[in-house]
């Protein structure tokens, strides 16, 4: 029995299958059949690939924290509802490459609810990246140079799903917000792409200095896009913790 042990730990390395405990797998099954044994070890080397697929998506996805819609509280935030996100959750719309926009003042949930939709996207198998657009920025600027950037970038392109989070926080150069043009021009109608901004739409040419350009962006982003507009009060101001409490 041990010979054989050993040989089924040779093969699945040749083939490079997960190691098994087959002691453990098969614990208590000693009338077993032949094809019920080859059954359950196969759906246990299944079961392990999926599990180290969606570790390799988690990682690749950058999300800078998990968050499920089932934590966001909709009794402070009532200006999205939770029947409106549990319908996104379907992730129907990144099959039809369409694009969510969160619109609103900082600290109203935005990023958690593009964090939530992210990590349902990642447990349904799609590849998803989270990024800001300063860091998407960068990286489109050095992306020719610097090995990072690029395997980035290809990582970004990829996707089925991208975040880009904190649009308008920071004003763009010229240079930058035609990088941003090429990049949304390129995604749209191929990838599904999430964005959170503070600012209102009819902002945008503030931070990105060019109306033209503005113009040809938004065009791209929400021909095909769920705007989702917020309000109310910062829930981190509301929800505050001192050092002394």
């Amino acid at each position: 029995m041990n010979k054989n042990i050993e040989r089924i730990s040779e093969i699945s390395t040749a083939l490079r299958l997960a190691e098994i405990d087959i002691d453990a797998l098969y614990a208590g099954k000693n009338d077993i059949t032949p094809l019920s044994a080859i059954k359950l070890y196969l759906e246990e080397q299944l079961k392990l690939r999926i599990e180290k697929q969606n570790l390799l998506r988690r990682k690749r996805a950058e999300l800078p924290y998990e968050k499920t819609l089932e934590q966001f509280d909709f009794g402070f935030q009532r200006s999205v509802t939770k029947e409106t996100m549990l319908r996104l959750a379907d992730m129907t719309w990144v099959e039809q490459a369409y694009n969510i926009c969160f619109l609103g003042p900082p600290g109203i949930g935005k990023t958690h609810l593009a964090v939530a939709l992210t990590v349902k996207a990642l447990d349904m198998g799609y590849a998803a990246v989270f990024t800001t657009l300063e860091e998407l920025i960068i990286d489109l600027k050095t992306e020719q140079i610097i090995t990072k950037s690029s395997r980035r970038m290809k990582n970004i392109r990829k996707a089925s799903l991208i975040v880009i989070d904190e649009v308008g926080f920071l004003p763009l150069s010229t240079q930058e917000a035609n990088l941003f043009f090429s990049f949304i021009s390129a995604m749209s109608e191929k990838t599904s792409v999430i964005i959170t901004s503070n600012k209102g739409f009819d902002e945008w040419i503030d931070f990105m200095g060019d109306a033209t350009i503005t113009t040809a962006i938004l065009d791209r982003l929400i021909h095909h896009c769920e705007i989702i507009n917020m309000t109310g009060e910062s829930y981190r101001l509301s929800h505050r913790k001192s050092i002394t409490q």
